[in-house]
C-alpha cells in the first residue's frame, strides 16, 4: 500500500512524484515555518521540474480546504464523541487541531496535488538504478 511506486508513498513522503528518490522540499520539518513553502525547482535525481507552470500550486488550496475538513472532522469524533466533552470544547479542540496541523496540511495537500498530475515512471526509477550500479 505504500510501497515505492503508490500514489500514497508519493503523497505521504513528499518524494518526487516521477521517481519516488529526493524529497521535493528543501527543508523536510514541515514545522520550520520559513522554509514551509520552500521546494527544490527540480528533482536532482530524474530532473522532474515540479513546478509545472506558474502560479501550480495555487490549485493546492482545493485540496487543503478538503484535507482541512478532514483533520477537523476527526478531531471532533475523537473530542466530542470519544471523549463525550461539550459541543464548546470540541469547537476549541478543532480550532487547535487545525493551528496545530497547518503545516501538516499545506505539504498535505500540496503532494495529492502534483501526484494528480505527475505519476511513477518505472522506466526512470530503473535507469537510476542501474546509473548507479555502474559507478
Amino acid at each position: 500500500m505504500f510501497k515505492k511506486g503508490s500514489k500514497l508513498y508519493g503523497i505521504f513522503t513528499g518524494k518526487c512524484p516521477k521517481c519516488h528518490e529526493e524529497s521535493m522540499y528543501t527543508h523536510p520539518n514541515p514545522y520550520h515555518i520559513n522554509k514551509l513553502f520552500s521546494m527544490h525547482d527540480r528533482c536532482s535525481n530524474c530532473h522532474t521540474k515540479y513546478k509545472i507552470e506558474p502560479s501550480f500550486f495555487y490549485g493546492s488550496m482545493y485540496v487543503s480546504y478538503g484535507v482541512g475538513i478532514a483533520f477537523a472532522v476527526a478531531a471532533f469524533v475523537v473530542s466530542y464523541l470519544f471523549l463525550k466533552t461539550t459541543l464548546n470544547t470540541a469547537f476549541i479542540t478543532i480550532i487547535g487541531t487545525m493551528i496545530v496541523f497547518y503545516p501538516i496540511i499545506i505539504r498535505l495537500s500540496r503532494n495529492i496535488w502534483i501526484n494528480i498530475f505527475m505519476s511513477y515512471d518505472k522506466t526512470i526509477a530503473s535507469k537510476n538504478k542501474l546509473s548507479d550500479t555502474k559507478h
